[in-house]
């Protein structure tokens, strides 16, 4: 059985927190795992969160500062002492090569795995999979960003009632799934489009065009929202959103679930993030993220 969720493993900004983890967070899709921005302890809280090495097929890193990288050193040493069979891709600022390097021989280990680096330097997309393409558009962060989107491909819905109408039952639904007609009846005229579910990561960033690129359409939008909205000329500075602003950005798009995270350690009522995204007009489903929460990707339209 296919399961597409959001395993939430850290949700602090820049300073943990006795209850935030450094950031950290897993979706699963299908057979696949995708990793993105292990901060510090990452490793610690996929034990906790019942994630495995072998779980995971990419990692994604936005940028490299220390809150979103500094666990990449314990994941990678941690994928080579299980001895991960299969291959695992890096994706990260190609600019950030030198930090790569740095955090993946941070210390002494036996490689056994290979890990297969595949540095973005541009929008566009970054691999294609069975089940997915995987996007990145770079954001406005003080050092070089990218954030990610994860969209699978439109499939089709066959309807019923045009089924009947036409006769065709059996495996005759088959054939014209596979022949595009059948005796003069086209696939188009017993099915419509059935829509491929769409997923965003977005990390420290100022607003941008790449955050609106990749917030559109959206099922799940994952985005930080570092500070409250009374403090927008310190996030303006910092280059990060506040709730409000990443609310905005979700309805504007039309996204269906927004999960909110990477909190300032200033704050102390989460619920605040949630009364001010509200207030921001949106009325999708909106989850607060806290360590350790699992997600799910809504089902498809």
């Amino acid at each position: 059985m296919s399961v597409r969720e959001l395993v939430v493993l850290g949700t602090a900004s820049q300073v943990p927190t006795r209850h935030r983890n450094h950031n950290g967070y897993l979706l699963r899709w299908d057979g696949e795992g995708i990793l993105f921005d292990p901060g510090e302890g990452t490793q610690r809280q996929m034990l906790r969160a019942g994630v495995a090495a072998h779980d995971l097929n990419r990692i994604c890193v936005t940028h490299f500062h220390g809150d979103h990288s500094l666990g990449l050193a314990g994941v990678i040493q941690r994928i080579n002492l299980d001895k991960v069979p299969h291959e695992i891709t890096a994706h990260y600022p190609r600019s950030g090569q030198r930090f790569f390097d740095r955090l993946r021989y941070a210390t002494a280990y036996r490689e056994t795995v290979d890990i297969s680096q595949s540095p973005v330097s541009a929008d566009g997309p970054l691999a294609r999979s069975g089940t997915y393409t995987l996007d990145a558009r770079k954001l406005s962060h003080p050092v070089e960003s990218y954030g990610y989107r994860i969209v699978e491909p439109d499939g089709r819905r066959m309807l019923p009632e045009r089924l009947a109408a036409h006769g065709i039952k059996g495996p005759d639904v088959g054939r014209i799934q596979r022949e595009g007609s059948l005796g003069g009846v086209a696939l188009d005229d017993v099915s419509e489009v059935r829509r491929g579910q769409r997923f965003a990561f977005v990390m420290d960033t100022r607003l941008c065009d790449g955050v609106y690129a990749l917030a559109e359409g959206c099922d799940m939008l994952v985005i930080e929202s570092t500070f409250l909205d009374e403090d927008e000329q310190l996030a303006v500075e910092h280059g990060h959103l506040t709730a409000g602003q990443a609310a905005r950005v979700a309805r504007d798009g039309g996204v269906r679930h927004l999960v909110l995270t990477h909190f300032s350690q200033r704050y102390t009522d989460p619920e605040e993030f949630e009364r001010q995204a509200r207030a921001a007009g949106y009325e999708g489903e909106l989850t607060v993220a806290h360590d350790l929460l699992r997600v799910p990707v809504p089902k498809r339209r």
